[in-house]
């Protein structure tokens, strides 16, 4: 059931890939900062303040050097599309151990098709009673497209959430977890049970204090989050093969790279810059985002690599304003790592 009017546009996000995996590399010893290194954190800092009276949250690494800087880096937010990432590392580790197949079909009906997705989607072609899908269609529209409809399907056919953050534990990333789908996130902003429609006879008053306290539960809820640190974490052990076989690797940053949103941190990267990411966008109630997402790998032209994570909470900022703060992001840090110290 989509998000009503009130609520605005619920958790779509998607993002961008090429065709072959990111070269390990090896995490060098710390050299010397440069100037615009040592800058950094004063710049991120100030984007925080920027972001006011939201909370944002921002972990930034430069693999080669090992160099962290953070902002509210070990604090929890709610991924929102976010965790179709980490969904996908658990679907791809199935194909990977041989109990999936990327051209095993999956049969969708019209009652598991869920609204939100950046593009008309898996959701948008279910056709009649029941459509087929293929699990690589699911993962194109799930992290490509951010489409919740392909979520809710591979995290079924995984097993349910639990399976995704037991990978993840077993990979050794702490603070990034998986609690429930899209379907569930919608019963907290709905105050709904799964599937319910509005009480009958509801008025508009009675629907503004059901919002309002989903929109607080939101706000409370410890499920589907992660700490920016953690994904970052999540994108290191990605982009260098610890998470999956070489050509696994490859094919989720290859669909990470192909996501259809241009905004947020990539706004603010050179065109043509290599950036891998996925992002989250939660819905809103009395002009307050709940949510507002992006994490990616940027590659520089002569191979190094820098992970970026950003994640807004809670903000009364309009969505050209939330956009314009993370390009800012985007821009500020690759400038101030785009000359190897």
């Amino acid at each position: 059931m989509p998000f009503r009017p009130k609520l605005l546009a619920a958790a779509i996000a998607a993002l961008a890939f090429g065709a072959a995996s990111l070269p390990s590399q090896a995490i060098a010893a710390p050299a010397a900062s440069s100037p615009a290194q040592v800058d950094l954190q004063q710049q991120l800092d100030g984007l925080a303040t920027k972001a006011r009276p939201g909370m944002i949250g921002i972990a930034v690494v430069d693999v080669s050097s090992g160099k962290r800087w953070s902002v509210h880096g070990s604090e929890p937010f709610a991924m929102m599309s976010a965790f179709k990432a980490p969904v996908a590392v658990a679907v791809l580790d199935l194909v990977d151990q041989g109990k999936l197949k990327l051209d095993q079909e999956v049969t969708l009906a019209k009652s598991d098709v869920q609204g939100g997705s950046a593009v008309p989607s898996v959701g948008a072609a279910v056709k009649g009673g029941r459509s087929r899908f293929t699990v690589r269609d699911l993962l194109v529209g799930s992290v490509s497209q951010s489409d919740n409809t392909a979520v809710n399907a591979l995290i079924k056919l995984v097993g349910g959430p639990a399976v995704v953050t037991a990978k993840l534990k077993s990979a050794g990333i702490e603070g990034m977890r998986v609690d429930m789908d899209e379907v569930g996130i919608e019963e907290i902003f709905e105050q709904l049970p799964r599937g319910a429609a509005a009480p009958k006879g509801e008025t508009d008053a009675q629907e503004d204090t059901r919002l309002a306290n989903g929109y607080a539960a939101f706000l409370a809820d410890a499920r589907n989050r992660t700490t920016p640190e953690a994904a970052v974490d999540f994108l290191g052990k990605l982009a260098s093969g610890k998470l999956l076989t070489p050509s696994s690797t490859a094919l989720l940053l290859k669909l990470m790279r192909d996501q259809v949103i241009p905004n947020r941190l990539r706004a603010g990267l050179p065109k043509g810059v290599d950036f891998a990411d996925k992002t989250g966008t939660s819905g809103s109630f009395n002009g307050r985002t709940g949510a507002f997402n992006d994490m990616g790998i940027i590659s520089f032209p002569d191979g190094r690599r820098v992970l970026i994570s950003a994640f807004l909470r809670d903000s009364p900022a309009t969505e050209a304003q939330r956009n314009a703060l993370f390009a800012d992001i985007g821009k500020t840090v690759y400038q101030a790592l785009q000359v190897a110290p």
